[in-house]
């Protein structure tokens, strides 16, 4: 990797229920989820792992958000199955 350039980030997909689970959040609450997401997307190790799954689970507290997701094996798409802000 180039000094230019950061570390690549991963591209983020929302499964069905996240998708409608970010329909109903407030401006507000979007904004401090979309924090969160990019933070994910550039360090898909943030979460801890879910015992017998392949997901993932981070918590904000700060910002209250919560986000249970997995990465695929190249690590360049971080798939979100649900959301909570």
């Amino acid at each position: 990797m180039s000094p230019e350039h950061g570390a690549r980030r991963s591209q983020v997909v929302m499964v069905e229920p996240a998708l409608t689970q970010l329909a109903k959040l407030t401006a507000s609450e979007t904004h401090r989820l979309d924090r969160t997401i990019v933070a994910i997307s550039a360090n898909p190790d943030l979460g801890t792992e879910v015992p017998g799954t392949l997901l993932r689970d981070y918590a904000d507290e700060v910002d209250g958000v919560r986000v249970i997701y997995y990465v695929t094996a190249l690590r360049t798409i971080t798939i979100v199955a649900y959301v909570e802000a």
